[in-house]
């Protein structure tokens, strides 16, 4: 029994017979003609002109969709034949596997930073070409293009309730854009006098944080604009900023080789962490949950005394290395080498085990924190890995757009009842995609 209709097999002829013609298969064009009986003049503005090979392109694309179903089928049947205990056990512990389940493709230059919205299945991706988009990581569809700065946007950033996203970029611009009101451009900071290179929110939603390579971070006060504080100390570019935890302080890093924990209400460098030999592009705050893991790392008194957000950070650099840091003393606690090239970005593991890297080496990697081992590289981009982000979605809720993310890793309460979440992570790289990694 035929599966097309009649209308359906003069439809496939016709496209044969018009990409016989276009090819110059003069006898396999006349022959089919004459043997399916159709009375079909070849014209090259007609609808048949092609029309056969971009059928031949969706039955490939198909086919791979096809194929990357098929293995994510296989990985969660193998996961099902599991007891729950251990399903519970890879749940808590999942690290990225490939394939990627989605590659989001149409910025139009390298993706600099990607951030996960705190309540939706969105994620933002900042872009070189001046952009910031927006995506359903759940099914991987665009949602939308935010417009309004001039030159590359290098971070983006949520607030803690998902209301406000802030840009900032080579425009030496900073801007806010209300993701409730049809995601409009609503504040716009100047003060920076050459590129800002990181943003972030401060806990409490009431400040920013930037930095910048005028060799200044500055803190910002949201609701009027106002600039509430300039700190001074790095000798050059400043790459990154992050706030701890509890918003108590502020870690930098910078082409001058150093990253430096500085004071946010008084200004004042607290510590000055020297060790890498090239300009430090990355820095971020461990969870409390990552303490014990860093204390056995370090071989270091395994107590519970030590509480307090910002005890440990983690540091990568052009030099291939990472650095993991006690904050109070100072000292390095390990270097962690592997990677083949410059490291891009760090984020920890929501349950404090393990440190997720990427780098130009166009891999992402995953340190085991209690050995500083590696115990997994993902070949994850085709060019420069630049950015990861970390988010978390409820298993209990089932909505496109009322599932659970959370950023990165925002404090030792993302470890808790982890078997209740799914995790997901994305990468972007110089490759103009960003990727999308599920369980």
């Amino acid at each position: 029994m035929s599966l097309l209709s009649v209308r359906q097999k003069e439809e496939l002829h016709k496209a044969i017979l018009e990409y016989l013609h276009s090819n110059n298969f003069t006898d396999a064009f006349n022959a089919l003609k004459s043997d399916a009986d159709i009375d079909y003049n070849p014209d090259p503005k007609a609808k048949y002109a092609g029309l056969l090979e971009k059928k031949w392109t969706s039955v490939i694309r198909l086919q791979k969709k096809i194929m990357d179903l098929e293995n994510r089928n296989a990985a969660l049947q193998e996961e099902l034949s599991l007891s729950p205990a251990k399903r519970a056990q890879m749940q808590t512990d999942w690290v990225p596997r490939a394939p990627a389940a989605y590659v989001l493709t149409g910025h139009r230059g390298q993706v600099l930073r990607v951030a996960f919205h705190p309540t939706f299945n969105l994620i933002a991706s900042a872009s070189e070409d001046a952009t910031v988009k927006i995506w359903d990581w759940e099914t991987g569809e665009f949602e939308r293009t935010l417009k309004g700065h001039t030159r590359a946007v290098n971070d983006v950033d949520f607030d803690s309730k998902g209301n406000l996203l802030v840009t900032c970029s080579s425009d030496l611009f900073i801007k806010i854009w209300d993701t409730q009101n049809e995601w409009r451009n609503t504040k716009t900071f100047p003060g920076h006098e050459h590129t800002v290179s990181s943003v972030r929110f401060m806990p409490g939603d009431q400040q920013i944080v930037s930095a910048s390579r005028d060799r200044t971070i500055r803190i910002f006060d949201i609701a009027s604009t106002h600039l509430v504080r300039t700190i001074l100390g790095h000798a050059d570019w400043v790459r990154c900023v992050e706030p701890s935890f509890d918003g108590r302080l502020i870690a930098s890093c910078s082409n001058d080789q150093t990253a430096r924990i500085s004071d946010p209400l008084s200004g004042e460098t607290k510590m000055e962490l020297r060790g890498h030999d090239h300009t430090v592009e990355v820095i971020a705050f461990a969870p409390v949950s990552a303490y014990a893991a860093i204390r056995e790392l370090g071989g270091l008194p395994n107590t519970d005394r030590v509480k307090r957000p910002g005890a440990y950070i983690a540091t990568g650099s052009r030099d291939k290395t990472i650095k993991i840091w006690d904050v109070q003393s100072g000292q390095m606690i390990r270097s962690l080498a592997g990677h083949d090239n410059w490291v891009r970005a760090l984020v920890f593991h929501p349950t404090g085990k393990f440190l997720l890297s990427a780098s130009d080496d166009y891999t992402i990697r995953v340190w085991e924190l209690t050995t500083g081992r590696c115990m997994k590289t993902l070949q994850a981009h085709g060019h420069f890995v630049t950015c990861l982000a970390w988010g978390r979605q409820s298993g209990s809720q089932g909505s496109a757009h009322g599932a659970a993310t959370t950023n990165s890793v925002n404090g030792d309460a993302q470890a808790a009842d982890t078997d209740k979440f799914v995790n997901v992570v994305a990468s972007g790289s110089v490759d103009q995609t960003i990727k999308i990694w599920l369980p």
